[in-house]
């Protein structure tokens, strides 16, 4: 391991001056998973990591219709919030599906979002082929094992899985993400957050060198709205997900009037089936509209061998939350 200058400032503008200025530096908060590909992993080597857990990004608050989540609250923090149990519940879920309690009460909202793939291809520095790491050097996973890869938003290039959990409902939310940088703030919805892997799969935000997450809009469901999320994984705990889905259905005398869906375990990002959704709205709560909208979300995914059984797995999964969120029978 290489040598690193570790500074811990009390302020936002500090902190950004810090890495700003510096090619060399990059933020450290929990869930970022930056000591685990420094220390465990060796495939970072920053020169200097800037601490930012003396911020002033704590708290939850709410106006009007939304919440604003500090960066820096934990997901414990989050999960306990009164208003997430009863306005969004498939936060909460998501957030206590997704890892131990010891961790979700270090573990932040704004390092959860920033955490990187669990992909044992990029975290294993002897692989030499992995564009996420070194572009253009070729992907391993897509001949070597791959169960745990991604389908959606993936291609020969790289299919590396977004391992959030938290992430799912909030795309489906449309929750904003709050950012401070050398040049000022600005808002970016979480759905245009995360870039594709494309040609260049090492380029995974939309974040500019230095830029700070400061604060995620949580948009609230409307009043009567149902929503939950579903993890099929190995095991019953501590474990990333095979697929996921977080539903939220508005229904009307058996008419779907909104619908908002986002999967997990499938996507190169946190992924928002907008196809699904609209084929759901002003259809009826049927399993036969679940099943069409699932055959709607998982459209023309790219597979090996070792991730075909998804397709299937993840259409399942879409339709079991909303035969649950809707209270329709299988």
């Amino acid at each position: 391991m290489s040598a690193f200058e570790y500074t811990r400032p009390d302020d936002v503008a500090a902190a950004v001056a810090l890495v700003s200025t510096d090619p060399g530096a990059s933020y450290l908060a929990g869930g970022t998973t930056q000591l685990d590909l420094l220390l465990k992993d060796g495939v970072v080597a920053p020169e200097r990591l800037v601490d930012i857990g003396r911020l002033p990004l704590h708290g939850i608050t709410r106006a009007e219709d939304t919440l604003r989540v500090g960066a820096l609250t934990t997901m414990e923090e989050l999960a306990a919030d009164p208003t997430v149990t009863e306005r969004v519940p498939m936060v909460r879920e998501a957030l206590l599906a997704g890892a131990s309690p010891q961790l979700r009460n270090m573990a932040t909202i704004g390092g959860n979002l920033l955490q990187r793939t669990r992909c044992r291809y990029f975290r294993d520095p002897t692989v030499a082929a992995c564009n996420k790491r070194a572009p253009g050097s070729g992907c391993a996973a897509v001949t070597g094992a791959a169960r745990m890869h991604a389908i959606l938003g993936a291609s020969e290039h790289c299919i590396a899985l977004h391992a959030s959990d938290l992430c799912v409902p909030l795309v489906a939310l449309d929750a904003v993400v709050d950012l401070q940088g050398a040049g000022g703030s600005r808002s970016v919805p979480l759905t245009e957050f995360y870039v594709l892997p494309g040609g260049r799969p090492d380029v995974e935000t939309v974040l500019e060198h230095g830029e700070l997450v400061t604060q995620v809009n949580v948009p609230l469901l409307p009043a009567g709205a149902r929503s939950s999320y579903l993890k099929v994984r190995d095991r019953a705990s501590y474990e990333f997900a095979l697929t996921s889905a977080a539903a939220a259905l508005l229904i009307e005398d058996g008419t779907i009037v909104e619908a908002r869906l986002g999967l997990g375990g499938v996507g190169t990002i946190p992924w928002r089936a907008r196809e699904a959704e609209e084929l759901l709205t002003g259809a009826s709560a049927s399993s036969e509209t679940f099943r069409s909208a699932a055959e709607a979300a998982i459209r023309h995914p790219f597979t090996v061998p070792g991730t075909a059984f998804k397709v299937e797995l993840a259409k399942r999964t879409i339709v079991r939350i909303l035969q649950t969120v809707s209270g329709v029978q299988p």
